[in-house]
């Protein structure tokens, strides 16, 4: 088999219909879904012009490249680490290697996110916020989509993540109004802030061996791995927060499925009064827990 493997001189409809099929022997579950986004992004087509450029016959180049992507999705390499992007509040962000790919669960963070500072601000364009370990920006810019005029800082430890995120405001035009910082969630910074929002690592570090291969063997462990009971980092960011948000600012946090409790109990400890219950995703887990800093 050449380089180009079976792509090589089909039509564009030909290798989206083999794709799906190689996909499918694999009990990939998600097949035709993961063909159409794999071909399309190598073709540089979406669905509809994929189907007005059925007839076309794909490069060798075209071939080559799309037998690799069948090969690194065939190995369990997921769909948005193979093309480099993942959609997320509507914004195709970028990944790199030392991103997580952003979930549709951490989507609840940002609604809470508005939730909480669109009632209490007369004016959002004076907000202050800061996303700890902002990775590829997801949150960061997704509020700042929401939010005009307002001002986010986005940390992280990893430089290369900070790249990611940096080139996403660029891409969205919101590199004005970020900021990014090299460091240990809060550490860093001076505030005051209005906000803080963090999506942290929350995975206990035992349980990192049974997470599907997909997340498991592709996103950045440091990332994933919230040390012994996966509360490591509320126990830093917590405190953080108390020290850097205005009276009556918010901190609004990711959790685990069964975490919430334990980090209302951490935000007691820091000072901070959890607020309501934990938001629900999708799936009705709460998954985002929000605390207030009480005016002393």
């Amino acid at each position: 088999m050449t380089a180009a493997g079976t792509f090589a001189g089909q039509t564009v409809d030909a290798v989206r219909r083999a794709l799906t099929a190689r996909l499918d022997r694999a009990a990939v579950d998600t097949a035709e879904l993961d063909a159409r986004i794999l071909a399309g992004s190598v073709l540089g087509l979406d669905l509809t012009g994929m189907i007005a450029a059925a007839t076309r016959r794909v490069s060798d180049d075209e071939a080559a490249r799309l037998e690799n992507y069948a090969l690194r999705r065939l190995a369990g390499e997921p769909v948005a680490r193979i093309i480099g992007i993942k959609e997320f509040w509507g914004l195709p962000l970028r990944l790199s290697p030392a991103t997580l790919v952003p979930r549709p669960d951490t989507e609840t963070v940002v609604e809470a996110a508005l939730e909480t500072v669109r009632p209490a601000s007369n004016s959002e364009g004076s907000l202050r916020f800061a996303d700890f370990g902002t990775g590829s920006g997801a949150i960061l810019l997704a509020l700042l989509s929401e939010l005009p005029g307002a001002f986010g800082i986005g940390t992280d430890l990893s430089e290369p993540a900070l790249r990611t995120a940096r080139g996403n405001a660029s891409q969205f035009g919101l590199a004005g109004r970020a900021g990014f910082v090299a460091c240990s969630y809060g550490a860093a910074l001076t505030g005051p802030f209005d906000l803080i929002v963090s999506n942290p690592p929350y995975i206990r570090s035992a349980d990192i061996a049974t997470l599907d291969s997909a997340v498991r063997d592709h996103d950045p462990r440091g990332a994933l791995d919230g040390g012994a009971d996966g509360l490591d980092a509320y126990r830093a960011i917590l405190p953080d927060a108390a020290r850097l948000l205005v009276p009556g600012g918010a901190v609004v946090v990711e959790v685990g499925h069964d975490q919430s409790s334990e980090v209302e109990g951490l935000m007691v400890a820091a000072g901070l009064a959890p607020a309501g219950a934990p938001k629900a995703d999708l799936a009705g887990i709460g998954r985002v827990v929000t605390g207030l800093l009480l005016p002393r």
